[in-house]
């Protein structure tokens, strides 16, 4: 990979999050200037200042920066990237509510209604982003980037960060070596991705099948990609419902991931972030997702059967964890 372009001047950046996608940010980022990691371990921010974070895969470099624990700690900065799980978000925005209050906030969990939830817990403007870049989180300090895919960013209609600062954060994350792109009006491509996500994490984390071939068959009666494709259609009348034209269709988007899975090294073989977390057992941002499009079909008046179905498999298969627990 070529060594990183000029970026617009350089201002603090804080991370908050450490698992792949906040390493992957944060790492690149600091290629280009100050980047701090919030961490929710101790002995995880003191690796990481200690050791930097070594990325490896399509990009290898050793990135040098900071990192606490401890929000009170945190220098001022100017655009802080929350990369929780959406389950997580309210308790990390909680510990940035006495923390720079003139930064721009950028949210990049899936689904619908993180910005909402950043906008309730402090003044932040914000801007909503949606990433398909993924990689494998081998330890505290080590990150293997291996789907070289945009983040796609624009400013919240909840509280929207000023003019300009979507094309000013998407320069640097293409500065760091990442791919962005910006838009005036982020929604579309939101909701592409909300479809895509509450077809296929819902499917993988009833099937335990990771984003392979299965998604995109239909020669067969019993072919899974038969449900994939009603799911997308569903999932396509309540955003037109809901007057929006997306940005990319979901299952072109379904087709393109499967393919790069099979033209890729021979390792990459991936695993939607709700699959990951039924095999670990703990709870998954299903409402976020399937059940953020489940509410929009009902408040439009969209019919969504399947998806209220996958959305009602999966809260059972959380159920199912909890119950598991008491035995």
């Amino acid at each position: 990979m070529s060594p990183p372009t000029a970026a617009p001047a350089a201002e603090t950046i804080c991370v908050v999050g450490g698992g792949t996608i906040g390493s992957l940010f944060a790492a690149h980022l600091a290629r280009l200037g100050e980047v701090w990691v919030l961490t929710r371990r101790s002995d995880h921010a003191a690796a990481i200042r200690s050791d930097g974070i070594t990325v490896t895969g399509k990009s290898q470099f050793v990135a040098r920066l900071q990192a606490t624990a401890d929000p009170g700690e945190l220098p001022p900065f100017g655009l802080a990237i929350v990369a929780t799980k959406a389950t997580e978000l309210g308790a990390a925005v909680s510990q940035l509510s006495q923390v720079s209050p003139d930064a721009v906030l950028m949210t990049c969990q899936n689904g619908l209604g993180a910005d909402a939830v950043v906008a309730r817990g402090g003044p932040w403007p914000v801007l909503s982003s949606v990433t398909f870049m993924s990689g494998t989180r081998h330890s505290d300090t080590h990150v293997e980037y291996e789907l070289d895919a945009p983040t796609w960013l624009g400013p919240s209609p909840c509280r929207p960060a000023p003019a300009g600062t979507a094309d000013d954060v998407a320069k640097r994350l293409v500065g760091g070596g990442l791919k962005a792109q910006a838009f005036d009006d982020v929604q579309p491509a939101l909701w592409s991705k909300l479809i895509f996500n509450a077809t296929v994490n819902s499917v993988a984390a009833l099937t335990q099948l990771p984003h392979d071939r299965h998604f995109r068959e239909t020669a067969e009666l019993g072919d899974l990609g038969h449900l994939v494709r009603a799911l997308v259609e569903e999932g396509r009348a309540v955003a037109e419902a809901a007057g929006v034209t997306l940005h990319e269709d979901p299952w072109a988007m379904n087709l393109e991931a499967v393919r790069r899975g099979e033209t890729g090294q021979g390792r990459y073989r991936h695993l939607p972030s709700m699959l990951e977390d039924v095999l670990a057992s703990r709870p998954t941002e299903v409402d976020f997702i399937t059940g953020a499009l489940v509410r929009q079909g009902l408040e439009h008046g969209v019919p969504v059967p399947l998806h209220l179905a996958l959305y009602r498999l999966v809260k059972a298969r959380e159920a199912a964890f909890a119950a598991s627990e008491l035995t």
